[in-house]
């Protein structure tokens, strides 16, 4: 596939099924420029379905000036611009894509802490939530194959583009078919989820733990929100987590790895934890109000995904494993975990005697469904 075909079908994709995009519907495209190819394939999309596209364009390095020589106010301020496009527009496309994966290696976890904290942040994110849950607004990111991403994933980039490809379903005939497909699949399993079910218990490697999912929903993730997808998750309740789990995958955070992460939870809140690379930054995230709970529990379905690439867009979704996110839960599974940050982390469940259990019902086994 060339790379002129992967920016069409991407765009197409992205516009007649991730956003669904609609006549004389508003739509904002956020990135940064070296995503200019991708940006204007759907600049080109949402013009034939008879919308109204418009690109909000980001320079490369601001934020790294904004660390060296902004003022805790400062690194803490959002423009008043992001709230008027979230209340004047109908949908944004998000494009994740990156210059400098390790821009932020050499800034202090303070500082990385307080943008993350900000109030301002917190504001913007209820806005889009009440606009979203008022089905006012909707949302999609999606993935611009870049070299520092590719290098990342241990990849040249022609072999990243090609997996990139195959993981978002680009080299299948109708691409938007088959995420329709696999959302009818996962719909089996979120059916069986959402039947009253309340307790589940995740056992594996240094794995203990229990937790309540009594009136919460499950989601079906298969390609609205983020290309690629494929996962299934709910909000635990939130005072419910008690047990320990070590996380196999490294946590990625602004770019930093912190490894070989341990957490021990009572009655919710995490009150042990560890990690044998990046433990200070582990701590310090963990200070920040809400992110000692857990917001989201998931189950990874996207089996063409096999590799970890340090990107949290793709691998919170690879098949055969489970992750959590410390912090902020999503409103739509009825969680009620408000925190600034929502930092998804990653355990391989295909590992020996690696059992999810829901009522004592087995349901999921060595990183495959049993129901």
């Amino acid at each position: 596939m060339n790379m002129g075909e992967f920016y069409e079908r991407l765009a197409k994709l992205t516009v007649e099924h991730a956003l669904y995009v609609q006549p004389k519907e508003k739509i904002f495209i956020s990135g940064s420029e070296i995503a200019a190819d991708l940006m204007r394939a759907l600049y080109v999309e949402i013009l034939k379905k008879g919308a109204y596209p418009y690109v909000h364009l980001s320079l490369s390095g601001l934020e790294e000036l904004l660390f060296h020589y902004g003022s805790d106010d400062q690194i803490q301020f959002v423009s008043p611009v992001e709230n008027t496009l979230i209340n004047s527009f109908d949908g944004r496309i998000y494009i994740f894509s990156e210059y400098n994966t390790k821009k932020f290696q050499n800034f202090n976890s303070k500082k990385l802490s307080l943008y993350e904290s900000s109030p301002e942040r917190a504001i913007r994110r209820k806005l889009r939530e009440m606009r979203c849950d008022e089905g006012k607004f909707k949302w999609s990111a999606i993935p611009y194959p870049c070299n520092s991403l590719a290098q990342e994933a241990g990849m040249d980039l022609y072999s990243y583009i090609n997996f990139v490809a195959s993981a978002i379903k680009l080299n299948e005939p109708n691409p938007t078919k088959s995420w329709k497909e696999v959302e009818e699949i996962q719909q089996r399993y979120v059916d069986f989820l959402n039947n009253n079910r309340k307790i589940v218990h995740v056992i594996g490697e240094d794995t203990d733990l229990t937790f309540s999912v009594k009136g919460r929903k499950w989601i079906n993730a298969a390609g609205h929100h983020n290309l690629p997808d494929g996962e299934v998750f709910t909000g635990p309740v939130e005072n419910s987590l008690n047990g320990q789990i070590r996380f196999t995958f490294p946590g990625i955070f602004q770019g930093q790895e912190i490894e070989d992460i341990s957490l021990k939870f009572k009655e919710g809140r995490v009150i042990e934890a560890s990690a044998s690379k990046g433990e200070n930054l582990l701590h310090s995230l963990l200070k920040i109000e809400g992110a000692d709970y857990i917001g989201e529990f998931a189950i990874g379905t996207n089996y063409t995904i096999k590799n970890f690439t340090k990107s949290m867009l793709f691998d919170e979704k690879i098949g055969g494993t489970i992750h959590l996110a410390l912090g902020n839960g999503i409103k739509e599974t009825g969680s009620q975990a408000i925190s600034a940050i929502h930092w998804d982390i990653l355990k391989d469940m295909s590992t020996s005697s690696s059992k999810i259990y829901v009522d004592d019902q087995l349901i999921y086994h060595e990183g495959m469904w049993k129901i």
